[in-house]
C-alpha cells in the first residue's frame, strides 16, 4: 500500500502541469475554493439505434494519471470546503467515541471444549481474537491479533476465518486494498507458527474437512465472481489442488459451507433468483460431490441437513418460501414432502437446525419472528418480545447438540442485546447489552412506525426515532431520512450509538422501508425490481412528501442518505424531484446504471441482470435509461450535495461516482455545495480500521450540521 501510495504522489508530481489543463483546476482563494472541474473527451456509440455520448468514459482509466489527479483535486477541494469545520469535526469524532466502551469484549461463543471470543482495546484499531479450554476462567489464548497483522497497511480486512475440527490450524484470508481478492494463510494454533501452505485470489468461501487436514475454498474470475471450487490438502501447492466444480454460467455465483450437523459440506450456486446445491460427506473429502436438485429457472432453495434428511427451504410454488425435506440420495423435487407450507403473510428467512429442535426465522407484518419446533414431540411455539418495533436474529450457534439458542435483539432505542435462550424451558438469559457510555438513557427517545402514501395506493412503512424532549410536529424538526431498497433487503430498524449526535442536536431519525428491499416479504422486493424499479424511487418520493404533509420537517429541513444501490435510490430521486430535499448523501452510490449493465467484463455485471434488467434488451434498455441517475442529470437547480468513493472499490466502481459528480458540475444551475470525497486506498465498505470510520463519520455529520449552522 506505501508502495502503491508513493508511486501515486511522483504520478502527481511528474504530470503536474498536464493535469491542471486536464482537470481545469483554478487557483481559488482559501475563502473560496474553486471546485475542479473535470474535461470533457466525449466517446460516442450507438446502443439500441440511441447515439450515446459520454463525456467523462475517461475517468475510467485508472491508470491515466489525468485520473489520478483528478480525483485528488476533488478530495482537495472537499478538504479546502470543509476546512473551517477540522475543529468540529474533532469534536464530533471526540463525541461519538465518547460513547464506546473502547476496551471491551464480545460473548463468548462455545464450540466442544473451547470458548472463542473477540475483543477490543483502547487505542487500537482492530479486534484481537481469542480463546478459552474448558471454562471462561481458563487462561486467555490470543490466536490472532489483526492489529499486529495490519501495522504495515492503510487497510487490512479479514474476510474468512476457519478453526479446523481438532481446533488445532486456524484458516484465515486477508485483504489489504479493499478491492476484496484474498490471500488465505494457515496458522498452526500450537505453535503459533504459519504452515508453508499460502493460496492467493480466493473468494470468500473456506471449509474444513473433518480430517482436519483437507479445505476446500473458491476461486473467482476476472469479473471477481466465485465461479470454481478446489480442493487443498495441507503441505501441497496451489497451483496441484484439483478443482471439484466450476460454474461457467456468468449469471451465477458459488459459495461453500457445512450443515449445522457438520457432516456434509455443500457448494451453493445462485444467480438473483435460481439455485443449486451440490454435497459430499465432510469425513469423505476426496468424493465426488453430488447434485440436491438440478436448477430449476426462477426456482430458489437453500438447504441444511437432519438425521436421515436434508431440510429445504424453496419458492418452488411458494412466493414467500416454504420448508420441504427431502431423503439424502434424492435429485427430484418431486421427492420432496412439505413441513411447513407457505403462508401468504408471513415470509420464511431462514433456520438454525439443532439434534432436538428446529428453529425458523420469519417475517410477518415487518417484523421478525422466531418460530421453534420440537423434533420429539412435533409442539411448536414463537418467542415473545417486549417492543413493537424491533429487529431480532439467529446470533452464533455452531453447536448441534444444544437446547440453547443464542439471539441478537435490538431497536432504534435497545442497543444490541445477546440472549441465550433455553429451548425447553423457554427462558432466556441477557448475556451482554451494548454499553452506550455517557449516561444513555432510552427513555428519553421514543422510537414508532407511519406509512406514507405511494403514487398506486401502496402503504410504505417509514421507522423513526427521535429524542422526546427536542421532537415537535410542527415542520420545524430536522430529519435524516436513510434509503436502500433493492435486492429484498430488508433493512430492519437497528441501534446507532453514533446516531444521538443526530438525535441529541434536534434530528428526527427515519428509514425508508421502499420496495425493492424486503421488509413485507418477497412480493415487497418483486415489486421494485427489473421493470417495476420505478416504484422504489417513488416510494422514496412519497415518503419525503408524507414526512413534511405531516410536518415531522419540511423540505428546507430534510436529509436524504442512501449507499450502493441505496445511493442509486436517492440518485435517480434527486433528479426527479431535486427540491424535496436540502441535502443529499450519496455513499459510494450505484449511478451510472445503463454503462455498467452494457459491461460484462465490469464485477457483478451479469449476475444483477436478473435485478436491473439486461439493456441488450431493448425493453429493458430503456427502461434502466429513464431513471439511471448519470443519464438523466439535467440543467436545474439540485440540493447540496456529498458523494463518497473507494478507489479500490470492486461492487461500484470508483468512476461511477467520479463521473457523475463531473457531469453534476457542469450540468446543475445552482451554487449549492457538491463535495466527492474518494479514499484512495479503500473499497466498498469503507475504512477497515474503526476509529477511521469514525473520522469518516464525523464530516459527513459536519458537513451536515455545518449547513444547518450548527456548530457545537
Amino acid at each position: 500500500m506505501k508502495a502503491f501510495q508513493t508511486s501515486i504522489k511522483l504520478i502527481l508530481f511528474t504530470t503536474f502541469l498536464s493535469a491542471l489543463v486536464a482537470v481545469g483546476l483554478a487557483c481559488g482563494s482559501k475563502e473560496q475554493p474553486t471546485p475542479p472541474v473535470a474535461k470533457i473527451s466525449p466517446k460516442v456509440d450507438t446502443f439500441h439505434s440511441e447515439i450515446r455520448t459520454d463525456d467523462y468514459f475517461w475517468l475510467r482509466d485508472r491508470e491515466d494519471p489525468d485520473v489520478i489527479a483528478y480525483l485528488e483535486a476533488e478530495n482537495q477541494y472537499a478538504e479546502e470546503v470543509m476546512a473551517h469545520t477540522n475543529e468540529f469535526q474533532k469534536e464530533l469524532y471526540d463525541e461519538i467515541l465518547s460513547r464506546i466502551k473502547e476496551t471491551d469484549e464480545d460473548v463468548p461463543t462455545k464450540i466442544d471444549d473451547y470458548y472463542y471470543y473477540t475483543r477490543t482495546e483502547e487505542g487500537k484499531q482492530y479486534r484481537i481474537y481469542c480463546r478459552k479450554k474448558g471454562s471462561l476462567d481458563a487462561e486467555e489464548e490470543i490466536y490472532l491479533d489483526q492489529n499486529v497483522l495490519a501495522e504495515n497497511y492503510d487497510y487490512f480486512d479479514i474476510a474468512t476465518m476457519k478453526v479446523s475440527p481438532d481446533h488445532n490450524l486456524l484458516a484465515f484470508s486477508m485483504d489489504t486494498l479493499g478491492r476484496e481478492r484474498f490471500t488465505l494463510v494457515i496458522k498452526d494454533l500450537n505453535s503459533g507458527e504459519y504452515l508453508k501452505d499460502t493460496i492467493t485470489d480466493i473468494g470468500y468461501s473456506v471449509v474444513w474437512a473433518n480430517d482436519n487436514k483437507t479445505l476446500f475454498y473458491t476461486m473467482r474470475d476476472e469479473a471477481n465472481r466465485p465461479h470454481k471450487a478446489f480442493r487443498h490438502k495441507l503441505g501441497s501447492k496451489q497451483a496441484d489442488d484439483p478443482m471439484v466444480f466450476h460454474e461457467e454460467d456468468d449469471a451465477f455465483w458459488m459459495g461453500m459451507g457445512k450443515s449445522s450437523s457438520e457432516k456434509y459440506i455443500f457448494i451453493g450456486i445462485g444467480s438473483k433468483n435460481t439455485s443449486e446445491y451440490h454435497y459430499i460427506k465432510a469425513d469423505q473429502p476426496d468424493a465426488k460431490f453430488k447434485i440436491i436438485t438440478p436448477r430449476v429457472r426462477e426456482v430458489e432453495y437453500d438447504v441444511d441437513h437432519h438425521d436421515d434428511r436434508f431440510l429445504i427451504m424453496t419458492n418452488k410454488d411458494a412466493q414467500n418460501f416454504k420448508l420441504v425435506e427431502a431423503p439424502i440420495g434424492t435429485s427430484s423435487m418431486d421427492d420432496w414432502e412439505e413441513v411447513i407450507p407457505h403462508r401468504a403473510e408471513v415470509k420464511l428467512d431462514g433456520m438454525d437446525l439443532f439434534e432436538d429442535y428446529m428453529v425458523i426465522y420469519e417475517r410477518e407484518k415487518g417484523l421478525n419472528n422466531i418460530h421453534v419446533y420440537n423434533f420429539s414431540d412435533g409442539s411448536d411455539y414463537y418467542i415473545d418480545f417486549p417492543e413493537p418495533i424491533y429487529t431480532v436474529s439467529g446470533g452464533a450457534n455452531p453447536e448441534y447438540e444444544t437446547d440453547k439458542l443464542r439471539f441478537i435483539y435490538y431497536s432504534m432505542v435497545t442497543p444490541r442485546s445477546v440472549y441465550d435462550y433455553d429451548l425447553e424451558t423457554r427462558e432466556r438469559e441477557l448475556k451482554k447489552q451494548q454499553e452506550v457510555l455517557g449516561g444513555y438513557d432510552p427513555s428519553q427517545y421514543e422510537t414508532k412506525r407511519v406509512y406514507a402514501t405511494s403514487h398506486d395506493g401502496t402503504e410504505i412503512p417509514i421507522s423513526m426515532v427521535y429524542k422526546k424532549d427536542q421532537f415537535k410536529q410542527d415542520g420545524t424538526n430536522l430529519l435524516y431520512l436513510y434509503v436502500y431498497g433493492a435486492y429484498g433487503s430488508s433493512m430492519d430498524p437497528w441501534f446507532s450509538s453514533v446516531r444521538l449526535s443526530l438525535l441529541d442536536r434536534g434530528f428526527v431519525w427515519a428509514l425508508a422501508h421502499v420496495r425493492g428491499g424486503g421488509l413485507l416479504g418477497r412480493q415487497w422486493y418483486e415489486e421494485g425490481k427489473l421493470l417495476k424499479k420505478r416504484n422504489t424511487f417513488l416510494d422514496l418520493i412519497a415518503c419525503g412528501e408524507h414526512l413534511v404533509k405531516e410536518n415531522y420537517t419540511s423540505k428546507e429541513k430534510m436529509v436524504v442518505a442512501g449507499g450502493s444501490a441505496g445511493g442509486m435510490t436517492v440518485g435517480a430521486t434527486m433528479n426527479m424531484r431535486p427540491d424535496l430535499f436540502e441535502i443529499v448523501i450519496a455513499q459510494v452510490p450505484f449511478v451510472d446504471v445503463i454503462n455498467t449493465m452494457m459491461d460484462p467484463t465490469i464485477p457483478l455485471t451479469v449476475v444483477e441482470y436478473d435485478e436491473w434488467g439486461n439493456p441488450n434488451d431493448e425493453e429493458y434498455y430503456n427502461y434502466m435509461r429513464s431513471y439511471s441517475p448519470y443519464d438523466n442529470v439535467k440543467a436545474q437547480d439540485y440540493p447540496t450535495i456529498l458523494i463518497t468513493a473507494g478507489l479500490n472499490d470492486p461492487r461500484v466502481q470508483y468512476w461511477e461516482p467520479a463521473k457523475w459528480t463531473a457531469k453534476l458540475r457542469a450540468t446543475k444551475t445552482d451554487d449549492n455545495p457538491l463535495l466527492f470525497k474518494i479514499k484512495m486506498g479503500e473499497g466498498h465498505m469503507g475504512a477497515s480500521g474503526r476509529y477511521d470510520a469514525i473520522k469518516d463519520i464525523a464530516f459527513e455529520y459536519a458537513f451536515i450540521f455545518d449547513h444547518f449552522g450548527i456548530n457545537k
